[in-house]
Order: C-alpha cells, then sequence, then structure tokens
C-alpha cells in the first residue's frame, strides 16, 4: 500500500472515500469534519442531534450520500473525549477506519491526522501513530491460506491543507511506516509453524530480511555454531538444544557506532517450547511456536533502527533453540555450567529461557555492552500477575526503567515494573551448585528476574518478559488475532533517546 501526503482540503479529495473524525460530546463539528459537514447539508450535525454519531473511541459510522463530494463514501471514526485523546487512541481510531475502509471496498483512501489540529497533538507524532496503527490493522498473515480480506487499499493519503506541514508529516508517515513494517515482520516470524521456523531457518530468515530492508551495509549477521558455542563454554544454552534434531543458532547483529555506548539487545528464541523433559500439557502447546517471540521483536527493532539510520551501537543476540525431549534431552537433576563459570542445578526443563539468556547476557558483557536489554516470554507467573495487556519490567538501574516506562507511553505499549526482592534469592538456593534454574511457582517472574540477574556484573540492564502479550485470539482495534510483535516500538523509541 502507498502512503503519502498531499496538500489540499480535504473537501478536495479525489478517491473511493474519506476518514473523518468526531469527539465525543460534540453537538457541531468543527475543523475538517465541520467543512464536510457543511457539503452535506448538515448530515453530520443531524446524526449527532439524533445520537447516531456519539464519537466514542471504537465507534465507526459510513455515509453513503455524498453527492457534493469527489469520493463516494465518508468514514467518520470517533475519538472519545478531547481531554483523553493521546497518540494510541490515534492508533486504535486509524486501525478501526482503516479496516472499515476496506470491508467497503475502497481502493484510494484519504484521511485527515487524527488530533493533530482540534486535539492538539504533536502534528508530526499524531502522523505517526496513525500511520502505525492503519498498516498494523491490516496485517494478515496468510502464508499458508488464501488472504482474510481479498480487497487491497492501493493508495492511503494523508491529506493537510497547511503547506508549512508537508515536509513534517511526510518524515513522519516514513517512521510510521517503517516502524509498523518492523512491528508486522515480527509478527510474520512468530506466526510462522514451529516446522518452518527451525533455529537453522530462523538465521537464514533473518539473513532474508536484511537483504530484502536494503540494510547489509548497516547490519552485519554473523552466526555461531554448536562448535564454536562449546569452545565459548555455552552450557547453558546448548543444554536447552541437546534434545532436538535441529542444532541451536546463536545469531548476532551488528550496527556500529563508536561515539555511542554499546548496547546489548537479547531475544529469547526458543523455536518450539515442548517443556522438554518436564512436558507440557498437550492443550495450549501449539502456542509454544511463539516461544521466539523476543528474538523476533529484537529482529524487528533492528531493521527499524537501521532502516531509519539511527545513530546506534547495537549488539542484537539471538540464540535460537528449541527444546524437545528425546533420549538426549537434559534432565531435571543436571548440573550444567555457564558461559561465566556459574553452576546450575535443573529442577525444571521447562525453565529453559532463562538459560539460553544466561550465556546471552554473559556473551553481551565479554563484548563490553555498557547497556543490555533482553525480552522474552520467560514465565506463566507474569500471565498471572500482570494479564495479558501488560509487560513485566525489571532491571538494576532506576532510571533505565523509568525511561522505557515514559517512552511506552508514546509508544502505546504498557509495562510494569516488578521487584527484583533479594529477599526471594533463597528459593534459588541449590544444594549441589551455584543456583537453581527455578524458584518455584510463587513469585516466579521475580526469581526469573533474579536467576538472570546473577548473569550480569557491571552492565545497567533491564528484562522485559512479554509472557502473555505476545499473542492474542482476539481481534481488537489494530491488532488481528495472531501474534501481536508487542515490545518493538517501545524498545525503538527507547534506544532512539540514547
Amino acid at each position: 500500500m502507498k502512503i503519502s501526503v498531499v496538500v489540499k482540503s480535504i473537501t478536495d479529495f479525489k478517491g473511493d472515500a474519506i476518514i473523518l473524525n468526531i469527539f465525543e460530546g460534540t453537538k457541531s463539528p468543527g475543523g475538517a469534519t465541520g467543512a464536510v459537514d457543511k457539503l452535506l447539508g448538515g448530515l453530520i450535525s443531524r446524526l449527532i442531534a439524533d445520537r447516531e454519531v456519539k464519537g466514542r473511541v471504537g465507534e465507526v459510522t459510513v455515509l453513503h450520500e455524498c453527492p457534493k463530494l469527489t469520493v463516494r463514501k465518508v468514514i467518520l471514526v470517533g475519538l472519545g473525549k478531547k481531554k483523553d485523546l493521546n497518540n494510541e487512541i490515534v492508533r486504535r481510531a486509524a486501525g478501526i477506519a482503516v479496516k472499515k475502509a476496506r470491508e467497503i471496498n475502497a481502493r484510494r483512501v484519504g484521511t485527515i491526522v487524527h488530533g493533530s489540529d482540534i486535539g492538539s497533538l504533536d502534528p508530526a507524532r499524531a502522523t505517526q501513530s496513525l500511520v502505525e496503527g492503519t498498516c498494523l490493522a491490516l496485517y494478515d498473515f496468510n502464508a499458508y491460506r488464501k488472504p482474510a480480506n481479498g480487497q487491497r487499499i492501493n493508495e492511503f493519503i494523508i491529506v493537510e491543507k497547511d503547506p508549512s506541514k508537508a515536509k513534517k508529516l511526510s518524515n513522519a508517515v516514513v517512521i510510521g511506516q517503517t516502524l509498523a513494517d518492523a512491528q508486522n515482520a515480527a509478527r510474520d516470524l512468530i506466526n510462522e509453524p514451529a516446522n518452518i521456523l527451525t533455529p537453522e531457518k530462523m538465521q537464514k530468515r533473518i539473513q532474508m530480511l536484511i537483504e530484502n530492508w536494503g540494510i547489509q551495509k548497516v547490519v552485519k549477521c554473523q552466526c555461531l555454531d554448536r562448535a564454536a558455542l562449546r569452545k565459548m563454554g555455552m552450557g547453558a544454552l546448548l543444554a536447552v538444544g541437546q534434545g532436538s534434531s535441529h542444532v541451536p543458532r546463536f545469531i548476532v547483529l551488528r550496527m556500529t557506532n563508536a561515539d555511542k555506548p554499546l548496547v546489548g539487545l537479547i531475544g529469547k528464541t526458543v523455536t518450539f517450547d515442548s517443556g522438554g523433559l518436564s512436558i507440557k500439557q498437550s492443550s495450549g502447546m501449539g502456542a509454544m511456536k511463539t516461544d521466539m517471540a523476543g528474538g523476533a521483536v529484537v529482529t524487528g527493532v533492528t531493521l527499524a533502527l537501521a532502516k531509519l539510520d539511527s545513530k546506534v551501537n547495537l549488539l542484537t543476540i539471538i540464540p535460537a533453540v528449541e527444546n524437545m525431549p528425546s533420549g538426549s534431552a537434559y534432565r531435571p537433576g543436571d548440573v550444567i555450567r555457564a558461559m561465566n563459570g556459574k553452576t546450575i542445578e535443573i529442577v525444571n526443563t521447562d525453565a529453559e529461557g532463562r538459560l539460553t539468556l544466561a550465556d546471552s547476557l554473559v556473551y553481551a558483557e565479554s563484548k563490553k555492552a555498557e547497556i543490555i536489554i533482553d525480552i522474552a516470554t520467560l514465565t506463566g507467573g507474569c500471565v498471572v500477575a500482570l494479564g495479558e495487556k501488560i509487560a513485566g519490567l525489571m532491571g538494576n538501574d532506576r532510571a533505565l526503567s523509568d525511561k522505557l516506562i515514559e517512552v511506552s507511553e508514546l509508544a502505546g505499549e504498557k509495562f510494569w515494573t516488578l521487584p527484583l526482592y533479594e529477599g526471594y534469592l533463597n528459593k534459588l538456593k541449590s544444594d549441589v551448585a551455584d543456583l537453581k534454574n527455578s524458584g518455584g511457582r510463587y513469585a516466579s517472574a521475580i526469581t526469573a528476574g533474579l536467576f538472570l540477574k546473577a548473569f550480569v556484573e557491571k552492565a545497567k540492564w533491564l528484562h522485559i518478559d512479554v509472557a502473555g502479550t505476545e499473542l492474542t485470539d482476539k481481534e481488537s482495534d489494530y491488532t488481528p488475532a495472531g501474534a501481536t510483535g508487542f515490545g518493538v516500538r517501545t524498545i525503538y523509541e527507547f534506544l532512539s533517546t540514547l
């Protein structure tokens, strides 16, 4: 879909449909909506008076009779109360409206920027949010079936009457579309079946993405095989993968900017998690193809940073393994040794992601990373605590945690800080090793964070647990059912501020 900015009045737009907005509580629309209302003989005002249009967030109305306009239909989307307007509501409204445009078979669609005029939002940021919501809402994973919606929108045009804003809006379009494309690339990876996206094929898919995005000169890709990992002493990661016929792939992406501190970005990448010998229940096990969501997200973040020429010094680590039961699988009761020499007693082979992350954290510090962020579908306990809309956040640097929470508000993704309470360290105490790989059911998200903290020495570190937020079984405003790609926008915004 081609997205562009044109300078003209929305009343002069030629196409199949235009998208306007209305606030809750409005009695007489103003701005672009008011101008269209006049040409329609006050139709929108009458619908408001009759309470057929209320302006609530999520409400969408299609006007079919537009004799004085050069479009066939007008789509009116609610923004809620003006005092509550923010960029996330713009994303939601954009997603709702563009899905309606697709539903009514519009191919050339024009829209105003929601909230940038009467709503008083920053025009560039509102445009970015509008484009994000639009592109994310139209996502459809159809690699193995016919597209769910046969009709496609060919042109999506942002109409702005003030020529002085055009350049800023055009730049915002590029950012918004790139971030949405990066998040959709992450969604594609997460939605892939585990028989298609093995660790080996994950490596090839990432290399193909780098080529297709035209960023080979910016992002260098290196892959370490099992022999190299063994030589470096990555016994924790190797233990997880030893039960599978698909050998691990330790994928490293590098963006170099010597003037900036090195940031390590690590994504848990268990391409399928059966639980190993501590096998999961069969119900819901199919969703364990998404246990590589962290790796998909950090891939998407890296694509966006490179495409937008962000000045970051980045080390992205994607430790791809498959956790399977077999005669060669690691066992409860085993003692393994991580890259830093610490020994780990295995009490549960389904607490495997933290083992791959432990070696990855040590590797990142060995490369002199000063800031490390890991993102993982790590614990069911995080889902119990925070549900399916909020990710857990832990770390050893309060300023970094606060900064990520701050930028997450712009990105429209929700995080909540959990305490790394050292009083729970006794849950990880082992009689035969330096620590156990699981502290049990209670406070499991926190004890998992404490486990990871044991493998960070000097770096400022943040841990993000996206268990529950990486997948949805219900379509929402700009998120189709399936993989969400949660975290791409927030981490991009966060790294862009460093």
